[in-house]
This record gives structure tokens, sequence and C-alpha cells, in this order.
């Protein structure tokens, strides 16, 4: 107990455990993601179609990703996180991108990405419940900006070191290299990582049960339409992304490396500038009214929607490049407020499980629904088009109206905000106060 108050009073130290959590978040990402620089190479071998790869890569890890994500985000406000989940999450899920690499079969693969669903669902609703205790709700914009260039560096390195050591040793090797050093984290994990106290809310009541946790929530309607919002959000740009490489590979003709790399440098510097600067934009602008954040972020989706449109409809390389600069970073740049927002409108006994069903919902759109619903669409474009190779750019085409959907839950969001989050305060004084 003296060392987890000490890690609250210690500035330094709350700062360190956030980039020890962002590392996770690097790792946790960057093995989730990059099978999706890998599909072609992947494809050729296995001789698969659009639909069946999309199950193999998205869809099998969602199944275990999603499921277990709600009782392991309950379980995050009971438990002592450090060595319990975090660390042996993150050892589970590097081991089993490992296996990825040593798959022999369909079947093999598909069982090696149950197994990274499986560990990395426990991941990050651990992390953001222990970012809610370690810092006051004044700083949490910017631990949650800073924490979302995780997600950043995770794309990157997934995509760019994937793609560039498919092209050198074949996509197997890209495995081995983003899995072995998740062991090394996890370790740090266990070793270095203390247990943070709960805030004073929480301190002083136990976690409430699922069936009330999710009647306040369905109660809390700017919460509500944040969370369909950012997993429509998560659709669109993030499931979008998911079949990017295949797209630059098929429609541009680029290398899996070539893809893979440019990739990599727009979701890895593209989206940690939108991590941190939107964040710092919206941080501000939430000094005036936090409903405000909800109206722009609004206008941003709106705009990203349109770049997404042109970046994939377009024949010219040089244009797809620029809209897709100003596209992917938006991806990043929804998890800042976003998480600020679920967490800072749930009661504090509920955050972990708030996170999980933000995760899921987040989830089942990119990993389930956007790898499977695009490959499947894909498939069915290219049996009844005169030109097979564009399918995949129609479907994804189409799909950018999604954005337009997004915009306007955020933009909803932002009619509530203020009345959900005096609410908030209310529940808190009732809860220390009975």
């Amino acid at each position: 107990m003296d060392a987890a108050v000490s890690t609250r009073r210690d500035p330094a130290r709350r700062w360190y455990v956030l980039a020890v959590l962002t590392a996770v978040y690097v790792s946790n990402v960057a093995d989730r993601y990059v099978i999706s620089t890998l599909i072609e190479p992947i494809k050729a071998e296995l001789h698969l179609s659009d639909t069946a790869i999309g199950f193999l890569t998205g869809t099998a890890l969602a199944l275990f990703y999603t499921t277990l994500g709600l009782p392991l985000g309950s379980w995050a406000d009971r438990t002592p996180r450090r060595g319990r989940m975090l660390a042996v999450c993150t050892a589970i899920w590097s081991l089993m991108t490992i296996a990825c690499g040593l798959a022999a079969s369909f079947m093999q693969l598909l069982l090696a990405r149950i197994g990274v669903g499986i560990g990395e669902a426990g991941g990050t609703p651990a992390s953001q419940s222990m970012i809610a205790d370690l810092f006051p709700r004044a700083e949490r914009v910017l631990a949650a900006s800073l924490f979302s260039v995780g997600a950043a560096l995770g794309s990157m390195l997934g995509s760019s070191v994937g793609g560039m050591i498919s092209d050198l040793f074949g996509w197997r090797r890209a495995f081995f290299a983003l899995g072995i050093p998740g062991l090394l984290i996890a370790s740090i994990v266990a070793t270095t990582v203390r247990e943070p106290s709960r805030t004073h809310t929480a301190r002083h009541a136990d976690p409430l049960p699922w069936r009330e946790s999710l009647r306040f929530i369905a109660s809390q309607r700017s919460l509500m339409h944040v969370l369909i919002g950012s997993t429509v959000c998560t659709f669109w740009t993030w499931g979008l992304l998911w079949w990017t490489p295949a797209f630059l590979q098929r429609s541009h003709h680029l290398t899996t490396g070539q893809a893979g790399s440019f990739l990599g440098y727009v979701t890895g510097i593209g989206g940690t500038i939108g991590a941190i600067a939107g964040g710092a934009i919206l941080f501000g602008v939430g000094k005036q009214s936090q409903s405000r954040q909800c109206t722009a972020m609004s206008i941003i989706a709106l705009l990203g929607t349109v770049a997404s449109m042109i970046a994939y409809a377009t024949r010219d390389l040089f244009l797809a490049k620029i809209m897709f600069w100003c596209f992917a970073p938006v991806g990043y740049l929804y998890l800042v407020p976003a998480f600020s927002w679920i967490q800072n409108l749930a009661q504090p006994r509920m955050r972990g499980f708030v996170c999980a069903i933000f995760l899921f919902g987040a989830n089942i759109a990119n990993l389930a629904l956007a790898p499977q619903l695009i490959g499947l669409a894909s498939d069915l474009v290219a049996a009844h088009s005169a030109a097979p190779a564009e399918s995949l750019r129609t479907v994804l085409t189409a799909a950018t109206l999604t954005g337009f959907w997004a915009a306007y839950h955020f933009w909803a969001a932002g009619g509530r905000m203020d009345a959900d989050l005096e609410r908030i305060g209310e529940s808190s004084l009732q809860t220390v106060n009975p």
C-alpha cells in the first residue's frame, strides 16, 4: 500500500508508469495489425480468398478479444493489475504472435491469431483503469494523448517493420521481429510497475454489478453517443486502413514493403501528431466547454470523411498519398477525447468495465466487421465486375460514407455532455456520502 500511495504522489514515478503502459500499448497494436500488412503474401502462399483472409486476420482474433474483454475489464476494477493482467497478457499475445510465424497451415495460423486475441483482451482496460487512478481529471486529456501515441507507434511498427522484413526475409520473420520484444516488455511490467491506489470514490465502494453498470451507462445519453460514434469511427478509420496495404498493392502496384512503409509513416508520424496536437487542441477547447470538444471532433470527422473518399477513389497515387495523410491520423486523434470522455462520464468504480465496452464495440467494428464484410464484399464485386482487381477499391470507397455517421454521434454527444458530467459529480458525492 505504501508503494501504491507513493506512486500517486511522485510525479516522476507516475509518468514512468504511463511510459511503460504506452510501451505495452505499442506492442499490443503492432502485434495485432502486422498481419494486415502481410495479407497479400499470406493469401498467395495459403491460396485464400478475401473472405477467408478477412476471417483469418480479423474475425478470429475479434471473437476472443471482444468476448473476453468485458469480464477482464470488470476484473480490472476488482483486482491488482500488475502481474495478474498486464504482464501475463503481454506475454501471452507476444508468444502467440511468434506462433503465427511458425504456423504451417491455415488452421495453425487461425489458432495462433485466436491466442493473440485472448492475450490482448486484458491489456487496454487495465491500462486505462490505472491511468484514471494515476492522474487527476485535469491531467487525463494529456495522459490520454500520450497513451494514444502508442496506437500510432504500434501501427507504424506493424506496417513498416512488418513490410520491410517480409520483403527481405519472408512474412514469417515479421511475426518474430514483433513478438520477441513483447516478452521483454512483459518482464518490465512485472518487475517495475507498482499498483496505484484507487481514486477517492473508488476506495469507498465496491465495483458495481454488470446490470447496474449497464443501466447507468444507458442513462448517460452523451456516453451512449460517444460509444456508438467511436465504434463507427473505428470501422471507418482503422477498419478501412486494415485493407489499405492490400489496396495499395493491388490498385497502385506497390510491393509489400513499399505499402507497409508508406502506411507506417502515415500512421506513425501522422498518428502521433494527431494524438498529441489533437489532444492539446481539444483540451484547450474543453476549458471553455467540454461539449465543444464533441463539436470539434464532429467537424474533424466530416473533413476526414471527404479525404478518405478521395484517397480510395482517385487513380493518382500522389493525390491518394496526400489524402491518406489527411485521413489516417483521424483514427488516432479521436482516441484522445474518446478515452477521456468515457472515463469522465463513468463512475470511478465502473471505469474498467466502461472501457471494456468501448473496446468491445471498437474491436467488433474494426477486427470482426471491417475485415470480414469488406473481404466478402470484395469477392462479390470481383465476381460480377469487368475489372475484378479493382473490387477492393470499389468497396473501400463506398465504406468511407460511414464517416458521416460517426460525425453525427460526436455532434449529438455534445448536446448532453455538460449535463451528464454534472450528473457524474453528483453520483460520486452520493457514493462517498450515502
